[in-house]
């Protein structure tokens, strides 16, 4: 590998009585930071299962941080081709 760089990413959950928020927050080895947020709520039928809340807060709160690079990506292309970007897997 020619380039190899470590990128950091906090997770944050808080709980309060049946809602989950979560925090990803990302530091790149260039010092910028994003955050991607993410909640839960638990229907008051529902066991009260902490790590359920967790995990769905969290996740939505990476699939916050991954729209936000991608959107990122394509700014910073357009910026240099001055043309649309058309981002694909």
């Amino acid at each position: 590998m020619e380039h190899v760089t470590t990128w950091n990413v906090e997770i944050i959950i808080g709980e309060q009585e049946r809602s989950t928020r979560a925090e990803a927050r990302l530091r790149t080895s260039a010092g910028s930071m994003r955050t991607g947020v993410g909640n839960a709520r638990r229907n008051p039928r529902d066991r009260d299962v902490p790590e359920i809340g967790d995990e769905l807060a969290v996740a939505r709160a990476l699939a916050d941080l991954s729209h936000q690079l991608i959107e990122a990506t394509a700014e910073d292309i357009e910026a240099i081709t001055r043309r649309p970007a058309h981002l694909s897997e």
